[in-house]
C-alpha cells in the first residue's frame, strides 16, 4: 500500500502528477496543446501554426500521445491530433489567467 502524503496523494500519485507537468514544461508542446484548443489538426497545420520543423513538432506530439494529452487518428496518408485529456483546456485557462492576473499587476507597479 502506498504511504499517503500530508495533502492527500500518495507518493505514487505525486510522481505521476509531476511528470505530468513535466511533459508540460516545455514551450513547443505549449504552443501545439494551443493550436489544438480550437479543434483537431493535422501535423502540416501545426508545423505551420507553431513554426516549428516537421521532426520537431512530430517528435513533440509523439511525447503528448504517449501522455495521454493528445489522441491521434490516421485518415488516409494525414495523421491528425486533437486533445484527449478534458482537463487540458481547463488547466491551460486557470493558469494563463492566473498569469495575466501576475502580469497585470506587475504592470501596474510599474507605471505606479
Amino acid at each position: 500500500m502506498s504511504k499517503k502524503t500530508q495533502g492527500g496523494l500518495s507518493e505514487a500519485a505525486l510522481q505521476l502528477v509531476a511528470a505530468r507537468f513535466a511533459v508540460l514544461a516545455e514551450p513547443m508542446r505549449l504552443r501545439l496543446i494551443q493550436a489544438l484548443l480550437a479543434g483537431e489538426r493535422n501535423v502540416g497545420q501545426l508545423v505551420e501554426a507553431t513554426g516549428g520543423t516537421q521532426a520537431n513538432v512530430s517528435r513533440h506530439l509523439q511525447t503528448l500521445a504517449q501522455a495521454h494529452i493528445l489522441a491521434r487518428r490516421k485518415e488516409g496518408l494525414q495523421v491528425f491530433y486533437g486533445i484527449a485529456d478534458p482537463s487540458i483546456p481547463q488547466l491551460c485557462d486557470v493558469v494563463c489567467t492566473a498569469i495575466e492576473k501576475q502580469l497585470a499587476r506587475q504592470a501596474k507597479t510599474l507605471t505606479s
